[in-house]
């Protein structure tokens, strides 16, 4: 018997030579050994089978997780792509209504064509060989001997393939691509260095009141108010600052040490001195009015 391809692509499956005068029955049981390696080990056991046959999608999805060991499903798009290709495969199987055995050696075909392929980087040529190679020993065969063998019945393994050339092989770059090739991480966020202003005051000049908000500036450029500018916005009408809080009745007051005479006194010089500029400008006016009239006067005379 020729030497198998899958011994090529790390699958098990020896050449058997029938030395002569070997009974039939001694090669009867070299096929059989030769049959029950193919696609072995299980990739999952019966009670793993079983236990995700009562499980609905969401249910074999974590049966799954747990088997291979995932668990960064959220975080790694690989092991979020890899669970996807398991899982479809089980429930495909399930809608086949396949038997415990079946399951067993779908599961593993599955598993051993990613296997391969990160492995041993298996072209797609190559994995399609092997596929034949495969079936041929687990699938229908014409060879009457071995049909109590056969694990898929045609119509099976037809099913089998067109579900491989849909899932897997027009795929298969982007398998290829998903053990190959390096992939970037994406930074989400950034880092940006905020500059904290300099308080008034400083060797630098303070920033423009334009490009900053009212809160900020108020609190940490705006300058304290003084006497002169309290003065100011009483005259213009505005009240205090809402940021300065009211003067508490404990200040000193101004005219402390000033009794009544003297501020009448300082009251009267002050209306003195204003009632005399406002006299003078007064007779100034006056007089050019008075020197104007008689020009014209003088004009009409002479006219």
């Amino acid at each position: 018997m020729a030497t198998s391809l899958g011994t090529t692509l790390g699958v098990a499956t020896p050449a058997v030579v029938t030395p002569m005068g070997t009974s039939p029955e001694s090669e009867k049981d070299a096929e059989l050994q030769e049959h029950e390696v193919i696609l072995s080990p299980d990739f999952l056991s019966v009670a793993q089978i079983t236990e995700m046959l009562a499980k609905d999608v969401d249910g074999v999805e974590q049966k799954l997780a747990t088997f291979l060991n995932f668990k960064s499903l959220k975080t790694c798009l690989k092991e979020a792509i890899l669970l996807d290709y398991y899982v479809s495969g089980f429930l495909w199987a399930r809608s086949m209504d396949f038997s415990i055995i079946q399951y067993l050696k779908f599961m593993t075909l599955l598993d051993m064509f990613l296997h391969n392929l990160k492995t041993l980087h298996t072209s797609l040529e190559d994995s399609l060989k092997w596929l034949g190679e495969v079936m041929a020993e687990i699938g229908p065969s014409h060879l009457q001997k071995n049909e109590k063998w056969n694990i898929f019945d045609v119509k099976q393994a037809n099913a089998i393939i067109d579900y491989l050339k849909i899932s897997l092989f027009q795929p298969y770059r982007l398998y290829e691509f998903l053990f190959y090739s390096t992939r970037e991480e994406i930074v989400i966020g950034t880092e940006q260095m905020i500059e904290v202003v300099n308080p008034s005051g400083g060797l630098f000049p303070n920033p423009l009141e334009e490009g900053i908000s009212f809160n900020i500036y108020s609190t940490f450029i705006e300058p304290p108010p003084t006497l002169d500018t309290e003065i100011k916005r009483l005259d213009q009408g505005q009240g205090p600052p809402e940021s300065q809080p009211e003067a508490s009745t404990s200040d000193t007051d101004a005219l402390v040490g000033f009794t009544i005479e003297d501020v009448k006194s300082v009251l009267a010089q002050v209306t003195d001195d204003v009632f005399i500029g406002i006299q003078t400008e007064i007779n100034e006016k006056l007089q050019i009015q008075e020197e104007t009239f008689n020009a014209r006067i003088e004009k009409l005379k002479k006219a």
